[in-house]
């Protein structure tokens, strides 16, 4: 695998100088060329207000476009670009992108912010207020938060998708696949370390490992609306995120998660 890093912009201040960062933005983009700079735009106007540090961190998984190029011409402070010569994978990319931050936390938002940055200060409540190791921004514990919905046979197939995992690996969470989730950092290490799904079925890989670990995990509303050019394709991806389960439950039953 080939990657390589960039400092982007004013960069990010050495530790020493100017202290851990408290949350580490991770963004998986693949193919974002016509986004990214806006949505790191909005990024950048919630983080001069936040009264917290933080950094940026955008890990193009390969793009075919020009995402890298849009992101290494930024001015952000604390932006930081990792750039892989291929494709790997969602899951990958996020894990890639979490292994690099720096931060107490790291949250990992997909690039079109579906769920506005601003509901970090939500997950960041949860975080500090009830001790959560994990913290999943969820659209089904209160559905009035979706502001605008996936069409209803997405809808359908994500809410039989949740049925599987609670079925496969035991999991009670209401939505698994939001993406916009919370981790403690240094706590969440082990479990990205044991993360085998490079595609778009990591996030329950990586919710079961909290859980068999011991990790506190909770589950809060957010703000949803759905974007256009999601990157899922529903039959395709549905199938390899449903044998994907699978193979999670048989690592698990063969010790490979031991």
């Amino acid at each position: 695998m080939e990657t390589s890093e960039t400092s982007i912009g004013a960069g990010l201040v050495a530790p020493a100088e100017a202290g851990t960062p408290t949350v580490s933005i991770v963004i998986p983009a693949f193919n974002e060329a016509g986004r990214i700079a806006e949505t790191i735009r909005k990024i950048e106007a919630f983080v001069r207000r936040a009264p917290f540090l933080t950094e940026i961190i955008v890990v193009d998984d390969g793009s075919r476009d020009d995402t890298s190029g849009i992101v290494a011409q930024l001015q952000t402070k604390g932006l930081r670009l990792i750039r892989n010569k291929e494709n790997h994978g969602k899951g990958h990319t996020v894990r890639q992108g979490v292994r690099a931050a720096s931060g107490k936390y790291v949250l990992f938002t997909d690039a079109d912010l579906s769920a506005p940055i601003e509901e970090l200060n939500k997950l960041l409540d949860v975080a500090t207020s009830e001790g959560a190791d994990i913290v999943i921004g969820s659209r089904n514990l209160d559905r009035r938060c979706i502001e605008k919905h996936q069409s209803r046979l997405r809808e359908l197939g994500g809410m039989f998708f949740n049925l599987m995992v609670r079925w496969f690996l035991g999991l009670s969470l209401r939505d698994t696949q939001c993406g916009f989730k919370l981790f403690h950092r240094e706590k969440s290490r082990r479990i990205f370390e044991k993360q085998t799904t490079p595609g778009f079925g990591f996030d329950p890989e990586l919710l079961f490992l909290a859980k068999r670990y011991g990790l506190k995990i909770r589950e809060t509303p957010v703000r949803w609306s759905h974007a256009e050019g999601s990157k899922v394709k529903f039959l395709r991806h549905g199938i390899h995120m449903f044998f994907d389960l699978i193979r999670i439950r048989w690592n698990a039953i063969a010790g490979r998660y031991s």
